[in-house]
């Protein structure tokens, strides 16, 4: 497991080119949001248990609704209509993977971004900031259930990275680290689901990549 923290400004590994601040010339497009929800979208993920249906979702790739009732100990009716819900947003979609003629219908998650500019509209907000807090301790829980079962992943241990970097940017410079680093995670997840559709037949599990950049508060 590789393991970096504290890392000061002269110690930020080259991403890019940021020993002079971006010119007209060389600024960087602005990372286009994937899928951005709307306010009326926001306000129907911010409920409970649509948001733990949208994680068992995200963990597990794909799942029923009769599954996702005995993971979260609800009830079938319950979690058909809140899946419904949340396809009606877009937010979930069929899985075109699962094996035709089930019963059940598959749903798989859909992957989507929060826009801030939404947080101008007071319901959009509260949904956003529900989200948001959701999203942390979701992040929190992941981390500590991988640290708990660290001995069962030996193999994985290598591949594992938890790193923190603080460093003094420009609005400019911090823009650009966004989108390169985006750009380097669509590429490996691209290239990887690409060669998994092609069967290559490799051992693969579910990997989560998590990606923060935000400025500190101000002392």
């Amino acid at each position: 497991m590789t393991q970096r923290k504290g890392q000061d400004e002269t110690d930020v590994p080259e991403l890019a080119d940021v020993s002079e601040p971006p010119t007209p010339e060389t600024e960087r497009p602005a990372l286009e949001l994937p899928n951005p929800l709307g306010a009326e979208a926001l306000k129907a993920f911010a409920h409970p248990l649509r948001i733990a249906m949208y994680r068992y979702l995200s963990a597990h790739g794909s799942g029923t609704a009769s599954q996702i009732a005995r993971a979260l100990g609800e009830s079938t009716g319950q979690t058909s209509y809140h899946l419904r819900q949340l396809e009606r947003h877009g937010i979930i979609e069929d899985d075109p993977h699962a094996a035709p003629g089930g019963r059940e219908r598959w749903w798989r998650p859909v992957g989507f971004s929060l826009d801030r500019r939404n947080m101008q509209e007071p319901g959009a907000r509260l949904a956003i900031q529900t989200t948001l807090r959701a999203v942390i301790a979701e992040r929190a829980e992941t981390l500590q259930e991988w640290f708990d079962s660290i001995d069962d992943a030996a193999p994985w241990d290598d591949a594992a990275l938890h790193t923190s970097s603080t460093s003094s940017l420009s609005l400019e410079e911090a823009e650009a680290l966004e989108v390169e680093l985006q750009e380097v995670l669509d590429r490996h997840t691209d290239a990887a689901k690409a060669r998994k559709d092609a069967g290559d037949g490799l051992d693969r599990r579910r990997v989560r990549v998590y990606l923060d950049v935000f400025p500190l508060p101000v002392d």
